[in-house]
């Protein structure tokens, strides 16, 4: 059986990410088979996520940060230099899931003095991203609908949001964002610690 080869230049982000996935998991002192079954995702995928070898989805690193208690903007905030009290929009964090049609941009991100942050989330026609459950049980998140059409499900409760909607919500479990319209959808979530 031929070994997969690691990318030859992966990218800097999804290289420190897979580093940080990597000391959360050795600070537990947990094996790639505890983690595996703690968050219902394969160790070869895990594996491969700490090693860069593949850039994470973002159901895969919402299941990590249930397991880790973080949410994704403080994962990924984890892997970026300090934060700043100004964050100018060329220093904002991008992250995106190709294959979801998902842009994930961290305009305000966390701190530790801070219980919230600001996220622009962009969700191309068609794409539809579902959550198995919340990065931190309880989160309160405020969803403001700047452009485009957006179905979101809490739980067994579906919303359809058009522009200048808010849906204000805490999550307990599953949730989905699915874009409705023929246009790109693009809004703000502001996301509050419990």
């Amino acid at each position: 059986m031929k070994q997969q080869e690691a990318r030859p230049n992966p990218d800097p982000v999804d290289a420190r990410l897979g580093d940080r996935l990597a000391e959360l998991r050795a600070e537990r002192g947990w094996s790639l088979g505890e983690l595996a079954e703690r968050s219902g995702v394969s160790k070869s995928t895990l594996s491969r996520a700490e090693r860069a070898e593949t850039s994470p989805t973002a159901s895969l690193l919402n299941r990590l940060c249930a397991v880790y208690g973080r949410t994704m903007s403080q994962l990924l905030s984890e892997v970026e230099a300090a934060p700043a009290r100004v964050v100018r929009a060329a220093d904002q964090q991008v992250w995106e899931d190709p294959a979801a049609g998902f842009v994930r941009r961290s305009v305000s991100p966390p701190h530790a003095a801070l219980r919230g942050e600001l996220v622009e989330g962009r969700l191309a026609p068609g794409a539809d991203v579902a959550y198995d459950r919340p990065p931190v049980p309880g989160l309160e998140q405020h969803l403001w609908i700047l452009e485009g059409e957006l179905d979101v499900t809490d739980g067994e409760t579906e919303h359809h949001l058009t522009v200048g909607d808010c849906l204000r919500m805490r999550v307990w479990g599953a949730t989905r964002f699915r874009c409705a319209g023929p246009r790109a959808a693009r809004y703000v979530l502001a996301v509050v610690l419990p």
